[in-house]
């Protein structure tokens, strides 16, 4: 039987990249995929590729940053499915806003960071777990947290409280039977890393206990684990997927 077989998994942020290969794992471990997407048109085209696989994926609008949305949002994933199984809070904004000093940042772009990254993670927490009896949460850190990446604060800071987060959640959630776990992930080549420059990849291709690119299907096969029964209790974990790069 397949991990996932008869759950079904929420997936945000789940249009392309990362996101999308997390939808498509959860999918050939059994379950019934979420896209939660800012994106339609990206949404769209994801849960008709899975559907043209045979795999069962719907795709909803999320904007994880604005209130209105998530609570719609859950409203519709209750109608449609009725319960939640697993979730996996992928949805950030990562593309375009490194390269920056601290004292470089503008305030706004600092504010739509936290909004995103932080509270909508939040947010997305807090209108899921009412649709869940038991299940896994997979909250998608990064491990710039845990070396404290330069140039780069406020994406950092970002991830540094997802994983403050998962740890007191980890705590509030377990007497519900939910488990509650962060995977600090390295840089890995998607669309949304290519405006990284050449010499951050070769700083982690040549910095890693395994000398390669990322790519996300090395970093899925984790996910699927923590959102499985078999990871049950596991919870309030980081776990780095980055090939050796930083140890936790």
């Amino acid at each position: 039987m397949s991990q996932l077989t008869g759950k079904t998994i929420v997936v945000t942020g789940a249009g392309r990249g990362l996101g999308r290969a997390f939808a498509q794992a959860c999918c050939e471990a059994g379950a019934r995929v979420v896209i939660g997407e800012l994106r339609m048109d990206l949404a769209g085209q994801a849960a008709a590729e899975l559907a043209e696989q045979g795999f069962q994926a719907e795709a909803l609008p999320l904007d994880v940053g604005d209130t209105d949305s998530v609570d719609a949002f859950a409203a519709a994933v209750r109608d449609r499915f009725g319960r939640v199984d697993g979730l996996v809070n992928n949805a950030a904004i990562a593309t375009g806003i490194g390269g920056k000093g601290y004292d470089e940042i503008d305030v706004e772009t600092f504010d739509r960071v936290m909004r995103v990254n932080v509270r909508g993670l939040w947010l997305v927490v807090k209108a899921m777990v009412p649709l869940m009896e038991r299940g896994g949460i997979v909250n998608l850190a990064s491990d710039t947290a845990l070396w404290g990446a330069p140039r780069l604060l406020h994406y950092v800071a970002s991830k540094g409280a997802v994983i403050s987060m998962t740890r007191s959640l980890s705590r509030e959630l377990g007497p519900k039977g939910i488990w509650v776990n962060a995977l600090a992930v390295g840089l890995t080549r998607v669309e949304a890393t290519e405006y990284v420059p050449a010499e951050r990849h070769a700083l982690y291709e040549n910095g890693r206990s395994i000398n390669r690119p990322q790519y996300p299907e090395d970093v899925v096969g984790s996910a699927v684990f923590l959102l499985s029964d078999a990871a049950s209790f596991v919870t309030g974990q980081v776990l780095p997927v980055n090939g050796g790069f930083v140890f936790n």
